[in-house]
């Protein structure tokens, strides 16, 4: 495998997500699931392939550095949030903090849920050189490609 692959485990939302792109497709909204599905809680990535690393660009809006967290367990590298949202103490609803201190919101459609969303990393990674970085809601992840792995021109020797 020379690629970075969408890890998904056999579970039941997985199934149902298919289904729900299908819908999607014919009514756009996905009207059938709830309304804090965002993105079903999968974050849009990128993933594109250099000469020397695969880079992964998830776009987070709403998160800060501290929110999210990146794992890898053997060749699968995680990425997670690890913000909730916050609640009103009477259970009224949610509240956010403004200039004001804290208010109950009129509306509330912008939401950051979490999240966990998994990638296959292919044999030539080099999983001990990973490097991340956060700017402007966008993470982006360097995973350099191992040495033996990278293409190089060899030169012809005159005898």
């Amino acid at each position: 495998m020379k690629a970075v692959t969408l890890y998904r485990p056999n579970v039941l939302e997985n199934a149902l997500s298919g289904f729900d792109r299908y819908m999607d497709s014919f009514f756009g909204d996905n009207f059938l699931s709830p309304a804090d599905r965002i993105f079903n809680h999968f974050p849009p990535v990128d993933v594109r392939e250099t000469e020397t690393a695969y880079i992964i660009d998830a776009d987070l809006p709403g998160f800060e550095e501290k929110d999210i967290e990146i794992r890898l367990d053997g060749n699968t590298l995680s990425i997670m949030s690890k913000k909730a949202e916050e609640k009103n103490e009477e259970g009224e609803g949610k509240t956010g903090k403004g200039s004001e201190g804290m208010k109950n919101y009129l509306i509330h459609e912008r939401r950051a849920p979490s999240f966990n969303r998994s990638f296959k990393l292919p044999e030539n990674a080099d999983s001990g050189n990973i490097t991340a970085s956060f700017r402007y809601g966008i993470l982006s992840l360097a995973i350099e490609k191992k040495a033996e792995a990278q293409a190089r021109v060899i030169q012809i020797s005159k005898k």
